[in-house]
């Protein structure tokens, strides 16, 4: 027998917001902060999606790591507005690689990398480099021919490969460029070593450098929840434990969306939709459905997950570091984190949570293996490594996270694009946002600046929210030594929305480098 369909009161003209993450919270938000009400429908039991704070045995719990850095300032004033000053931190960051039974500093610093590699290994990785300055490589839409021609083949295989192989769990050989262009962010071999030999102020101009960062006192989740606190009083609803579960469209539009809560499905009358659900489920969700075409595009978007092991070990038999990225393709974690690093009140009594994080498909062995195994195969790697003797654990638990990672594989991107277009003709009032919601593996700040965007555009703009890429406004300004703002749009004119358009010959990947319209003062919104 069918679930019960309770009928919303809502009008017309309401706003259906659906995920309660930071893009999803952020609309609400700036629909709230402008008079507007909608309603969001979260599936899961809390708020925070992918920059949750999970509490677990009285330990709060980072899965994935958010650092709040950005230079979008419309972001950052959110940021702000939502948090009072005494619970945003400003931290250090320490970050180091393990390699080969070593220990390599983060930014990288030449001694240390010398000392590591030893000499003659440097300079072939020198000589590497000067090689593929002189014969590129002839493609480059690859992850392997586009890391390589900015850091020569050798530090390729000593500082990329495994890594990547961990966290995509296949050979690096069949991933596109696309993850490396937006991860890696305008680093290359001749700018690591600037950095390792030059002022350190300098590396505050590449984000993947930047060497302080803000942080929730009580982590991520913290800011998601007192958002939803404010979208609530203003007069939005949140609705957690809301799985949406169909789409009503008519004559193009969508004009409702049906939401299953335990035995109840409740329909909710939509004027508008911003969906940061991902984007295949949003596709199937769609009433009639989707053509066979689109439906088989979004069935070949996929994702990976993400599973942290959380060891609890006595404070003094830690480590300094915020995260340690783990190279070496003997054990299967691939970063560790140091939650007390990322803010003290994390840490408590003596003892500190460590978060063992391993990249997984849903379903495939470690994503099924049961906890008490993951606990203690953590152990013996975080002791295999070198960081802690599994002795000193007291305790494990494990945090599960599914379709965190976007995967890039070789039809990815044709594949966006036909779900894309076909939402642009057959559900007009449909904006997707965020990072599964764009099937774009981007960070907090993007995802919150499509939101804002998509907001915009409800309100009478007419931005193309998917050219919206944070990441490369930080190389555009990098390159040409303008602000901020003035990176954003040509001439620092603000408001004007402007296209695409491609690198010089020779610059980036290949791929075009979209250009944000300019983030405006609060008081202009």
């Amino acid at each position: 027998m069918s679930a019960p369909i309770c009928r919303g009161t809502g009008h017309a003209s309401d706003v259906v917001v659906v995920g309660a993450g930071p893009a999803g919270l952020t609309a609400a938000y700036e629909l709230a902060r402008r008079g507007r009400t909608c309603t969001v429908l979260e599936a899961s039991s809390g708020v925070g999606g992918l920059a949750r704070t999970v509490e677990r045995e009285g330990w709060l719990v980072d899965p994935g790591g958010h650092r709040f850095f950005t230079k979008v300032e419309a972001v950052k004033d959110i940021w702000h507005e939502i948090l009072p000053e005494e619970d945003f931190m400003v931290r250090p960051r320490l970050s180091r690689i393990y390699y080969k039974g070593k220990y390599y500093d983060y930014p990288l610093r030449l001694p240390n990398v010398v000392s590591n590699l030893g000499f003659w290994e440097s300079l072939r990785c020198a000589g590497s480099y000067a090689w593929v300055r002189t014969f590129p490589p002839k493609s480059q839409d690859g992850f392997e021919g586009w890391v390589a021609a900015r850091f020569g083949w050798r530090l390729y295989e000593h500082f990329f490969k495994s890594y990547t192989e961990k966290v995509w769990g296949v050979p690096a050989s069949e991933l596109r460029a696309d993850w490396a262009a937006q991860r890696i962010r305008g680093l290359d071999f001749a700018t690591a070593v600037r950095n390792a030999i030059g002022p350190k102020s300098h590396q505050g101009t590449v984000r993947t450098l930047a060497d302080r960062f803000e942080y929730p006192r009580l982590g991520p989740g913290m800011m998601w929840e007192a958002c939803r606190a404010k979208v609530e009083a203003a007069g939005c609803r949140v609705i957690t434990g809301a799985k949406v579960v169909a789409v009503r469209r008519e004559e193009g539009q969508a004009v409702a969306v049906v939401a299953q809560s335990g035995s109840v499905t409740a329909e909710h009358a939509a004027g508008a939709v911003i969906s940061s659900m991902p984007l295949p489920c949003l596709v199937r969700a769609v009433v009639p459905e989707a053509p066979a075409r689109v439906l088989a595009a979004a069935g070949e978007l996929r994702y990976r997950g993400h599973l942290t092991v959380v060891l609890v070990v006595p404070e003094e038999a830690s480590f300094p570091d915020n995260w340690v990225y783990v190279h070496d393709p003997k054990v299967r974690v691939g970063r560790v984190q140091n939650f007390g690093r990322w803010s003290p009140w994390m840490a408590r009594d003596g003892r500190t949570s460590l978060g063992l994080e391993y990249f997984v498909s849903e379903g495939d062995e470690l994503w099924s293996m049961p906890d008490q195994e993951l606990v203690a195969m953590a152990k013996a790697e975080i002791e295999l490594i070198g960081l802690v003797g599994r002795d000193v654990v007291e305790t494990g638990f494990v945090v599960r996270t599914p379709q965190a990672y976007p995967y890039y594989d070789a039809g990815y991107k044709q594949n966006v694009n036909i779900v894309r277009g076909w939402l642009e003709d057959g559900l007009r009032n449909v904006q997707p946002v965020g990072r599964n919601g764009m099937h774009r593996y981007n960070n907090q700040d993007h995802s919150m600046y499509t939101a804002i965007l998509a907001v915009d555009n409800l309100l009478g703009a007419a931005h193309d929210v998917w050219s919206a890429n944070v990441e490369e406004a930080y190389q555009e300004e990098m390159k040409s030594g303008m602000s901020p703002v003035d990176a954003m749009t040509p001439g620092g004119q603000a408001g004007r929305v402007t296209v695409p358009r491609p690198l010089p010959s020779g610059e980036g990947s290949g791929r075009e480098a979209p250009v944000l319209p300019s983030s405006r003062s609060r008081g202009e919104r």
